[in-house]
Order: structure tokens, then C-alpha cells, then sequence
């Protein structure tokens, strides 16, 4: 016979950090993987599709409730900074994706060549006032959305 431990009891210490590593995970592979999809569709669709900004908002606000974390500015401020890395990784994807055909080099090739000063050039050419209205929106909504 057993004898259940009382519903007051605090969880093990070890029980609260694989949940916390989880929600870091899921939080890490949404933000990767959104990033991943927008770049593969633009390179493919030879668009930039800023709009994607504002799902990739939409899809990092859902990864952090799903991933457990707490309401409030925290994980305001963690929708943030996972959707801005997704604008940033999908738009760097994006330019070494147009650059890797004239250059004869894959995508994975042409990303690890390319350096911050030809990708911040490429990104303010490539995006014009609309797209970056898209990826404020997308900001806006991550903030929001995350609360």
C-alpha cells in the first residue's frame, strides 16, 4: 500500500527544470522552424512575404503558452525576441538564398559566406516601406499576443 504525498507539497526541483528546458526547446523550434518555412518559401516563391511576420508572431505567442510560461511581461518580452530572431534568420536565409545561385552554392554555403554588411545592405534594398510596416505589425502582434 502506498500513501499519496499531500496536494500541498511543493514539485521536485528536477520535475521544474525539465519543464523549463522544455519550454526553452519549444520556443527554440518554433522560432527556427517558422524561420525555415518563411525562408524556403520566399527563396521558392521569389517574394520576400513580410506578411509571414505577423503569423510567425502569432506562432510564438501560441509555442509560449503551450510551452507552460507565465503571463506577463516575460513572456511579452520573450515573443519579442523570438520574433524579431525569426524577421532576422528568415530575412538572412532569404538574401543567401537569392545570392546562392549566381554564386553557384547551396543555401547552407551561401549563408555561412555572407556577412552583416552585404546582408543589411540586401535587406534595406530588398525590403521597402510595406515589408517594413509587416514586420512592425509583426513585432506589435508578438508583444501583444504574448502577454
Amino acid at each position: 500500500m502506498t500513501v499519496a504525498a499531500p496536494p500541498d507539497r511543493p514539485a521536485p526541483r528536477a520535475a521544474a527544470g525539465r519543464v523549463r528546458l522544455y519550454s526553452w526547446l519549444l520556443l527554440a523550434l518554433g522560432t527556427f522552424g517558422f524561420a525555415a518555412f518563411w525562408t524556403l518559401a520566399a527563396v521558392s516563391l521569389d517574394r520576400q512575404l513580410a506578411w509571414l511576420a505577423v503569423l510567425g508572431a502569432l506562432d510564438i505567442a501560441w509555442m509560449l503558452r503551450l510551452g507552460g510560461w507565465r503571463p506577463g511581461w516575460t513572456r511579452a518580452a520573450a515573443g519579442l525576441v523570438a520574433t524579431a530572431l525569426i524577421v532576422l534568420v528568415a530575412n538572412w536565409g532569404i538574401v543567401a538564398g537569392q545570392l546562392s545561385g549566381p554564386f553557384g552554392l547551396d543555401l547552407a554555403s551561401s549563408a555561412t559566406k555572407l556577412g552583416p554588411n552585404l546582408f543589411w545592405t540586401l535587406f534595406h534594398l530588398a525590403n521597402g516601406g510595406p515589408e517594413l510596416i509587416w514586420i512592425g505589425l509583426g513585432l506589435v502582434v508578438a508583444a501583444v499576443a504574448s502577454r
